[in-house]
């Protein structure tokens, strides 16, 4: 396939909200599935460490493994999963934790107007409001696992303890803050091996996401944040108890996207005529129109995008299907209009966010293969 061919999520069959039921089913957690078929390989384990490296899709393993032998081993005997979409962070934390489409949960893009305002809530600047066990409603399978006796506990940066993206994908959960790769590992392993009962260790690494962000895929910087997780990567194959097993996966893929691919909504007064509200991000823009706006602001959007973009109604991106079923109360978070970039290009809204969206080199969001496909590594200890 190619990375730029169009991907459809493979949600109930092979999505990033199959890998905690079917974790869950291996630790015997009653009324489980296992929709992956982990079950036969890890048979007897009674322990599990499940790492997200944020932005490592599956077709950047190549890139990554002349620089990162541990994560060579365990990607020969790898399977490949989707993420949701839109592929982005929020939607695919959430998605991992809750176990359902974005459509459920709710976190429907990095971005979100919230409904009933003009306010735009930043997934990543979030604290408490709104509640997060508001905004996403679904019981996170860590909560299911530790009502059964499973010892729960997440490992992450110190500074997004408590924020509204962790509660959300990840409350039930003990925190355990882990400032770099080493405290990373550490606190993993350390979590795998307290106690003498069933275990699940939830672990998240972000600088991958944030190296192709600024410098773009297969940079320096890009191949130093890949060489320090492959050395998490072996501290923890080396150190998993013989009971145990560590799944590897990832939020979504990236993409570095050209300058001639790049539009702007605050430059171009034919994209923002009758644009209330801009949220989504780069790769996936919701458009919240003015009254009686909307029809004219998709034929702008479809002129100026033209190939560059699918370019929906709301009504029309929700029946296709890329969120999973959409419940009333989430309707109103997507956009009246929707924006879906194709090849390399994104819109930007240089107005509306932060100057480093636009300096950025690598994105990610809509649903191409190379950000919508995600490894699924696993081994278990010896």
């Amino acid at each position: 396939m190619n990375a730029l061919d169009i991907v459809r999520p493979a949600y109930g069959r092979a999505s990033l909200a199959e890998v905690l039921p079917s974790v869950l089913s291996v630790l015997g957690v009653p009324g489980t599935a296992d929709p992956l078929g982990l079950g036969e390989r890890l048979d007897g384990v009674r322990r599990v460490a499940v790492l997200l490296i944020d932005g490592l899709g599956a077709y950047q393993i190549p890139l990554a493994t002349p620089h990162a032998p541990a994560l060579a081993d365990l990607a020969r005997d790898g399977r490949e999963l989707t993420c949701g979409f839109p592929s982005t962070t929020p939607a695919g934390l959430a998605s991992l934790g809750a176990g359902t489409p974005p459509g459920a949960h709710g976190l429907l893009a990095f971005t979100l107007n919230v409904p009933g305002t003009d306010r735009v809530l930043n997934h990543g600047q979030w604290r408490d409001d709104p509640d997060p066990a508001v905004w996403q409603p679904v019981p996170t399978l860590l909560e299911v696992a530790r009502r059964a006796g499973v010892a729960v506990t997440a490992v992450s940066r110190p500074e997004y303890a408590g924020s509204g993206l962790s509660v959300a994908a990840w409350r039930g959960g003990d925190y355990r803050g882990a400032a770099g790769a080493d405290e990373l590992a550490t606190g993993m392993l350390d979590a795998l091996r307290d106690g003498d009962g069933p275990a699940l260790v939830a672990g998240y690494y972000p600088a991958v996401d944030t190296a192709g962000h600024i410098f773009g895929l297969d940079s320096p910087q890009w191949r130093a944040a890949v060489t320090e997780i492959d050395g998490v990567l072996a501290r923890l194959v080396d150190g998993l108890p013989s009971d145990a097993a560590l799944l590897v996966t990832a939020d979504h893929g990236q993409l570095d996207v050209p300058a001639e691919g790049r539009f702007d909504i605050d430059t171009d007064p034919r994209l923002s005529a009758g644009v209330r509200v801009v949220a989504g991000e780069p790769r996936v823009r919701y458009l919240h129109t003015r009254p009686g706006a909307r029809d004219d602001v998709l034929a702008a959007w479809r002129a100026v995008l033209g190939d560059a973009a699918w370019v929906v109604s709301r009504e029309e991106a929700v029946a296709a299907g890329w969120f999973g079923p959409v419940p009333e109360a989430h309707l109103a978070r997507v956009g009246d209009v929707v924006a879906a970039c194709h090849d390399r290009a994104v819109v930007l809204a240089t107005a509306h966010e932060p100057d480093t969206v636009a300096k950025m080199i690598a994105f990610h969001g809509s649903y191409t293969a190379v950000e919508m496909t995600v490894p699924l590594l696993v081994v278990r200890g010896v």
